[in-house]
């Protein structure tokens, strides 16, 4: 509300926000309900950029300094599970079939290690919908794998002292950028600068502050398509391909 009040005043047009249930909803509604502009995850972000054409503009910096995250991999720490091979016949705890942390490095990581058919290869296989409800499920023993952005993971450990005590991070996916605002490509040049540079100039604006500690960020910084190439190279190697890439989430 802070962020839409704030952009509302600095260039001259109403901003409203609205919040999505599922993350691979957002393609389906950028279009079917015209939006102008939406803060896209990394993978989100990359499936607009390759199939809506949406132009990047600004992503935030988090609290450590840093504007991009990076997945994690893990599993019980008793379960006895290091490797691939040890996880066949064991259940499998995705996030989302619309997340990098969540879905796509997992998979990369699997066929790099020879597993082309999760499906065919776990015992069980299922989409919790949140970062969190996946650490909670391998934590709790409803799954023996599962997923997760780093910075969730890292919040839940504070939180959790189960999580440093029970589980254990067997990969980590190279880095990829953090939701940035993107926004039609046909939005007028003045308009979408004006917005651009709101959003940068935030750290040094009074008002500023209230709005950048409601998002927890430092400050926004430029973003451009060049960012997701991470998230692309990964998408690769999972198998997928982003200009037809349609998925389910069940």
């Amino acid at each position: 509300q802070l962020l839409g009040e704030y952009l509302s005043r600095r260039i001259g047009v109403p901003v409203r926000f609205t919040i999505l249930s599922r993350y691979g909803n957002i393609l389906d509604r950028f279009e079917a309900d015209h939006l102008d502009g939406a803060f896209f995850g990394s993978f989100t972000g990359a499936l607009a950029i390759q199939r809506l054409g949406v132009l990047p503009l600004a992503r935030p910096v988090n609290l450590d300094g840093t504007s991009s995250y990076h997945g994690y991999l893990f599993v019980r720490r008793d379960s006895g599970i290091r490797d691939a091979s040890a996880m066949r016949g064991k259940r499998m705890a995705f996030v989302d079939r619309a997340t990098t942390a969540g879905y796509v490095f997992p998979l990369a990581w699997l066929r790099a290690r020879g597993v082309r058919a999760p499906e065919e290869w776990f015992s069980e296989i299922w989409f919790t919908g949140s970062h969190d409800a996946s650490i909670a499920a391998v934590l709790d023993r409803k799954a023996d794998v599962g997923c997760a952005k780093h910075s969730v993971f890292d919040r839940v450990r504070k939180e959790d002292p189960r999580v440093e005590r029970d589980l254990v991070i067997l990969a980590s996916s190279p880095p990829v950028p953090s939701n940035g605002l993107c926004v039609r490509a046909d939005m007028e040049p003045d308009l979408r600068e004006a917005l651009r540079r709101a959003l940068l100039d935030l750290a040094g604006e009074p008002e500023g502050t209230k709005v950048l500690a409601q998002l927890g960020a430092l400050r926004f910084i430029d973003t451009t398509p060049a960012d997701y190439a991470p998230v692309a190279t990964l998408a690769g190697q999972a198998g997928i391909e982003l200009r037809t890439y349609r998925y389910r989430n069940e």
